[in-house]
């Protein structure tokens, strides 16, 4: 049963998640051939300050445009 886990910071919308999911279950159908109905897709939603980039968080460094 794959299991894809993925962490992103908050601010896509349902519809984009229910489009991600969707979409990634497809790819792993195609390229591995699995059961789309044992396909498992957990989206993970970090917030900015506990993300970290290069010794600082992905907050400050949108704060800055980087």
């Amino acid at each position: 049963m794959p299991f894809l886990i993925l962490k992103m910071t908050p601010g896509a919308t349902d519809e984009q998640k229910a489009k991600l999911i969707k979409d990634l279950s497809q790819v792993v159908v195609d390229v591995m051939g699995k059961d789309p109905q044992s396909m498992r897709v957990l989206i993970e939603e970090i917030p900015a300050e506990n993300w970290g980039i290069a010794g600082e968080t992905l907050a400050a460094r949108r704060k800055r445009g980087a």
